[in-house]
C-alpha cells in the first residue's frame, strides 16, 4: 500500500488504512466506519447490506459516506479507537477523530440513521397544506410547534426536539414554526403534537404534550394513564375549564398524560369508545392503557384539587372501573344464540349448573362476520341441551371486570362448576367447536396451531388527528 492516502471504493464503500484515514475524514462530512476481521462471520453477513446502504447514500448524493478498515491489519487504527469485537460500526463527523459516536443500530437501519444526521432530523412544515399531508402521510407522526425566533425559549426546546428524533429512527418528525400554523391546530405555546392513527381510545389521531422536558421523558415511557377533559371548544365556558386541568397536571409528571378532546371536533371520532355523545360534555375520564379499563368522577368536579384527588384514588386501587353496558334486549333469551351485555353476563356465564360458550365480537369486524353463520348453526345444533348455552357479546358496547378482550372474535368457555374460562384456540367451524363441547372444554387431540386472524379492538381508523392539548410532558405509547 505504500504511504499513499489514495483511497480507493468498493462498492462505494471507501477503503481506509492509517495512510488515507486522516484525508477520508478531512473530505466526508459524515463517516460511518465498520471496523472489520476478514475472518469474523458476522462481518461477511453484514457486507452487502453494508455496501447497499453506501451505494444508497452515494446516489442521493447524501454528505454521508461508508468506510471499512481491515483492523486486523491496521493495528494502529485499531488501538486508536479501542477496537475490541467485530464488526465495530464508528461515525466521524466533519473530520472530528476524538469523539466518534457508535452505530448500534441494526443493519437494515444504517442508511435511515446516517439520513437523520445529514439533514434536518424533522421535516420543515412551512403551512397548513404541507402539515395535513405530512400527518395522514403515516400511522404516526410527531410534529414539534416552537416559535423559535419569537423570543422565549423555543430555540433550547427546539434543539432538545431535534436531538431527539436524530435518535428515534421508528418515527417520522416534523417540525413547524409558522404563526399560522399554531393557529391552525389551537396553540398558544411551544407544544409536542402526536397524531396517531390507531384502534381504541386514542383512535383517530393524537395528543399534544407540553412543555419539552428532556428528550427520554417525552418519548421514553409509555404513560400508563390518560387523562381525558372533554369539553365543546365553541363554549367559552367551557373551554376555561382548562386552567384547572392544567394545573392538575404538574403532580402526575411522566405517570398520567392529560388530554384534552373537542367532541364538536376530531374528538368526536373517539366518544363511542366511553359509551358517550357531544352532550355529555364537559366531563372526565381517566383511562389505565394496559387494559384500556376507564374511571370516571361520580360527580365531574373540574377544580384542580378535585381533579388530583380523583387521579391519586384510582392509582391507589380506591376507584372502580366505570364498565360500559347496553340494555339487554327482550328476546335475549329466546333464539338459539343467547345475547350478553355487561350487566347480565356474569349470571349467565358464571352459572355454575351451566357450561357456556360465549363469542365475544365486534359488529364491524370481518373475522366475526365470517364466522358468525357457523355460530348460529352451533346454537341450533344445542337448543334443546339444558347443559349448553351458546352466547355472545358486542364487545365494543360492554366491558367486564375482570376479562379483558383484545382482539375479535374472542371465544371463551366457561364450563359448569365454580369460576372457571378456558380460552378456544381452534379452527372456527361448527364440527371443531362442537367436539370441543362433547371433549368438556378441549380439543380431543392436539391439532397443528392454527395462525388465527383477528381485528384488534376498535374500528377507528382515521387519519385526522384527535386534537386535544397535552399537558404532560412524558411520553406517548408507541
Amino acid at each position: 500500500k505504500g504511504l499513499s492516502d489514495e483511497i480507493k471504493e468498493e462498492d462505494n464503500v471507501l477503503v481506509l488504512h492509517e495512510h488515507n484515514f486522516a484525508r477520508a475524514l478531512s473530505e466526508n462530512q459524515l463517516l460511518l466506519v465498520e471496523f472489520y476481521a476478514p475472518w469474523c462471520g458476522h462481518c461477511q453477513q453484514l457486507a452487502p447490506a453494508f455496501a447497499q446502504a453506501a451505494t444508497e447514500l452515494r446516489n442521493e448524493s447524501s454528505p454521508a459516506r461508508l468506510a471499512k478498515v481491515d483492523a486486523t491489519a491496521q493495528t494502529a487504527l485499531a488501538n486508536e479507537f479501542g477496537i475490541t469485537s467485530y464488526p465495530t460500526l464508528k461515525l466521524f463527523r466533519d473530520g472530528n477523530r476524538t469523539h466518534p459516536l457508535a452505530y448500534t443500530g441494526r443493519a437494515v437501519g444504517i442508511v435511515r440513521w446516517m439520513q437523520r444526521r445529514a439533514g434536518p432530523s424533522a421535516t420543515l412544515l412551512q403551512d397548513t397544506d404541507t402539515a395535513a399531508a405530512f400527518v395522514s402521510s403515516q400511522d404516526l407522526v410527531v410534529i414539534g410547534f416552537f416559535k423559535v425566533g419569537w423570543g422565549g425559549w423555543g430555540l433550547d426546546s427546539a434543539q432538545a426536539f431535534f436531538d431527539v428524533a436524530v435518535e428515534m429512527l421508528d418515527l417520522t418528525f416534523g417540525a413547524a414554526e409558522a404563526a399560522e400554523l399554531f393557529q391552525a391546530y389551537g396553540l398558544s405555546a411551544d407544544t409536542v403534537c402526536l397524531f396517531k392513527k390507531v384502534r381504541g381510545w386514542q383512535g383517530s389521531g393524537g395528543a399534544m404534550l407540553s412543555p419539552l422536558p428532556t428528550s427520554n421523558q417525552i418519548f421514553g415511557a409509555k404513560i400508563p394513564h390518560h387523562m381525558l377533559l372533554f369539553l365543546n371548544k365553541s363554549s367559552s365556558e367551557q373551554l376555561s375549564l382548562r386552567d384547572g386541568f392544567r394545573a392538575a397536571a404538574d403532580g402526575f409528571r411522566g405517570e398520567v398524560l392529560f388530554v384534552v378532546v373537542d367532541v364538536t371536533g376530531h374528538g368526536a371520532d373517539v366518544l363511542p369508545f366511553f359509551g358517550m355523545t357531544p352532550d355529555d360534555a364537559p366531563t372526565l375520564r381517566l383511562v389505565k392503557m394496559d387494559n384500556n379499563r376507564k374511571y370516571q368522577m361520580e360527580q365531574d368536579d373540574f377544580s384542580a384539587s378535585a381533579i388530583r384527588s380523583f387521579i391519586q384514588a384510582v392509582l391507589d386501587g380506591k376507584v372502580k372501573p366505570h364498565l360500559l353496558s347496553a340494555e339487554p334486549p327482550e328476546d335475549w333469551n329466546t333464539r338459539p344464540v343467547k345475547v350478553l351485555v355487561g350487566k347480565t353476563f356474569e349470571q349467565v356465564a358464571f352459572d355454575e349448573t351451566k357450561n357456556v360458550f360465549v363469542k365475544f365480537y365486534a359488529p364491524w369486524c370481518p373475522h366475526c362476520q365470517a364466522m358468525a353463520a357457523a355460530w348460529e348453526e352451533l346454537a341450533e345444533r344445542y337448543k334443546d341441551r339444558e347443559d349448553i348455552v351458546i352466547a355472545e357479546m358486542d364487545s365494543t358496547a360492554n366491558e367486564l371486570e375482570n376479562i379483558t378482550i383484545h382482539g375479535f372474535p374472542t371465544l371463551h368457555y366457561f364450563p359448569a362448576g365454580p369460576g372457571r374460562k378456558v380460552g378456544y384456540k381452534g379452527t372456527r367451524d361448527v364440527e371443531t367447536f362442537s367436539k370441543f363441547l362433547e371433549n368438556g372444554g378441549m380439543l380431543p387431540e392436539e391439532p397443528p396451531p392454527v395462525s388465527e386472524v383477528r381485528d384488534p379492538p376498535s374500528p377507528q381508523d382515521s387519519p385526522q388527528p384527535l386534537l386535544g392539548e397535552g399537558m404532560d410532558p412524558a411520553g406517548w405509547e408507541r
